[in-house]
Formats: C-alpha cells, sequence, structure tokens
C-alpha cells in the first residue's frame, strides 16, 4: 500500500503549482500521515456541531467529557512535537470547543433539574 501511495504522490507532485510547493514540501504537509490524519480527524468536529440541535436529554456526558479531554491534550501535543502540527492543533482545538459545549449543556441541563 505505501508503494501505491508513494506513487501517486509523486505523480501529482508533478502539478502542484509552485506557490503551493511548500505546502506540499513541509514535513506535515500532505505527502505525509501528519496532514491526513488532523484532515479526517474534522468528522469528529462536523459530529460536534450537528449534536448541537440534539435534545440535552440524549448527549453522553461521559462521551463528551472524553473528547474535551483528548482536545485539550492533543492540542497541547501538536505544538510540542516536530514539526509543529498547526492543523492537528486547530482540529484539536475546535474538538475541545464543541464537546466542551456539550459538557456545558449536560451539566447546566442537570443542575436546572435538580433545583425544580
Amino acid at each position: 500500500m505505501s508503494l501505491i501511495y508513494r506513487s501517486l504522490i509523486t505523480s501529482v507532485g508533478k502539478f502542484v503549482p509552485k506557490g503551493l510547493k511548500p505546502l506540499w514540501e513541509h514535513p506535515a504537509g500532505p505527502t505525509t500521515v501528519f496532514f491526513w490524519a488532523p484532515a479526517f480527524k474534522w468528522g469528529l468536529v462536523i459530529a460536534g456541531l450537528a449534536d448541537l440541535n440534539r435534545p440535552v436529554d440524549r448527549i453522553s456526558l461521559a462521551q463528551s467529557s472524553s473528547l474535551t479531554a483528548t482536545g485539550v491534550i492533543w492540542s497541547r501535543y501538536s505544538l510540542v512535537i516536530t514539526p509543529k502540527n498547526w492543523s492537528l492543533f486547530s482540529v484539536n482545538v475546535f474538538v475541545a470547543l464543541t464537546s466542551g459545549y456539550q459538557v456545558f449543556r449536560v451539566a447546566n441541563h442537570k443542575l436546572s433539574s435538580k433545583n425544580v
């Protein structure tokens, strides 16, 4: 599989415009896993945004808390590794924010239902 991937990247690389060559050849660019893993992780952010309309009683506090912690931890990690991976940082900030908002919604719902 890696032979096919390398061949594909080499073939596509010949058509990359000169202005995009620095991005293409970056150590965390599209020719590496450091680019593709964060690109696919945006699916978690999209799912989190879709859950903003979900009723609060159907949101998992454990899952949202785990995603928030994961987002915070990986945001920090993405800035201490070499090369700094800004795409990994940005996706994890958004994962932490969207899931953190869900944690806030659930906690607020539970506190308000206790006061009733």
